[in-house]
């Protein structure tokens, strides 16, 4: 007990923030992976169909990012937060009770809304907490939610789909994954708080300091044109990320299904791997990000993002998919860790959040036009081989533009 009681409680706010990515992200956003293959063919969907959902889904993304920001000034993170998952997880439940592809469409924007609400301000919720030479290591490990979740998707709808009745079990799933969901809600709600000083605590940073090094004052005009331009280079080199990861989390499953003759529970079981990997995505190179910069640290993961997209395309050789699988679960879910981080070393603690909204929409305009464009291509070729080399393609200019990013002095 003693041991708990010297846990700074920014470490809790992590732990609700992991949370957090869990509902919006691992179950309510990925979870679709792999229940689209079984819902196209209850609901008789196209390949521009299946991709058009994913998109709905992101243009409510993109509508929660925009006024997330402004919700937070209003009511603060921990009422936003909360609310964003309750949203998730009711309209989870309402995908689950659709008919048919527009009702399914409408509804899965709303988990976009509701994603946005709340992805964006916990993600914010670093800068507030915890200093530039442990923010990389704490969103790291927020951000490993989303292979906690995936992983959590693997085990439950294959065990779901076993007792559920035949043709039904995605119906299932969403309803059992949304109820899932409102319990996060509500746990998250008790655990938030929007900054240490409401418990008389300081910022969480590794080592202590005598003095603050860094003004808090606001900048003039010049730096503040310049931190403007890295806020919009960084958003490009993020829209590479969310155009090209999401067009791979969104329809590997019907790839493996349908282009390379996996069964549904071996494309499941490759699903547990991707999320259980995904867990130390995060973690790893977000605190390699705080030893060797952001930027080199982004170069990488971008790189090694292109190649698994390649080996996915193309299956050059024996166990490429597989390399594949492992190459891009562990590091795809590392870019928003180093993103969040990122702007708080730009930006500071104070527009951390509004950075980091910004960001997200240039993100969200990748997700918008990934899934449609690749279903739209696959739907004339047959595959999506062709859309998985254009991803790789992005990856691999998101990787030569992170060199270039500018210093910052920690």
């Amino acid at each position: 007990m003693q041991f708990l009681r010297n846990i700074h409680y920014g470490w809790v706010v992590v732990l609700a923030g992991t949370l957090t990515i869990v509902a919006v992200l691992g179950l309510g956003r990925f979870s679709l992976g792999m229940l689209l293959p079984s819902m196209g063919s209850d609901l008789g969907l196209s390949y521009s169909r299946m991709g058009f959902i994913g998109t709905g889904n992101f243009f409510g993304y993109l509508l929660g990012v925009l006024i997330s920001s402004r919700l937070v000034k209003r009511f603060d993170y921990r009422v936003v937060i909360s609310s964003g998952i309750f949203l998730v997880g009711t309209s989870m439940i309402l995908v689950g009770r659709a008919t048919g592809f527009w009702p399914v469409l409408f509804a899965f924007f709303f988990t976009g809304i509701g994603s946005g609400c709340a992805n964006v301000p916990v993600m914010g919720l670093v800068s507030q907490w915890f200093g530039s030479t442990l923010r990389g290591r704490a969103a790291g490990l927020m951000v490993s939610g989303i292979g906690l979740g995936i992983m959590i998707t693997g085990l439950l709808i294959p065990a779901i789909n076993d007792w559920a009745t035949a043709g039904q079990g995605w119906r299932t799933n969403w309803i059992v994954l949304g109820g899932i969901v409102l319990v996060i809600a509500v746990v998250c709600s008790l655990l938030i708080r929007n900054r240490p000083s409401e418990l008389g605590l300081k910022i969480v940073e590794k080592t202590v300091r005598k003095g603050p090094k860094k003004s808090v004052t606001p900048a003039p005009a010049k730096p503040f044109t310049t931190e403007k331009r890295t806020l919009l280079y960084l958003g490009g080199i993020y829209f590479t990320f969310g155009f090209s990861v999401v067009i791979y989390v969104t329809f590997v499953i019907t790839t493996l299904i349908n282009d390379y003759g996996f069964s549904e529970a071996v494309a499941g079981r490759f699903w547990v791997w991707f999320g259980l990997l995904g867990m130390f995505s995060g973690p790893i190179f977000g605190s390699l990000s705080d030893r060797i910069g952001r930027s080199r640290t982004l170069a990488l993961v971008y790189a090694l993002q292109g190649l698994s997209h390649l080996l996915l395309a193309l299956n050059p050789f024996a166990g490429s998919i597989y390399l594949s699988i492992a190459l891009l679960a562990l590091c795809a879910w590392s870019v928003p860790s180093i993103m969040a981080a990122a702007v708080g070393d730009y930006l500071g603690p104070l527009r951390a959040a509004a950075g980091f909204a910004t960001l997200t929409l240039f993100f969200s305009v990748g997700q918008i036009s990934g899934p449609a464009l690749a279903g739209i291509m696959a739907e004339g070729s047959g595959s999506f081989a062709q859309a998985y080399i254009l991803a790789g393609l992005l990856a691999g200019i998101g990787a030569f533009s992170s060199l270039f990013l500018p210093k910052t002095d920690k």
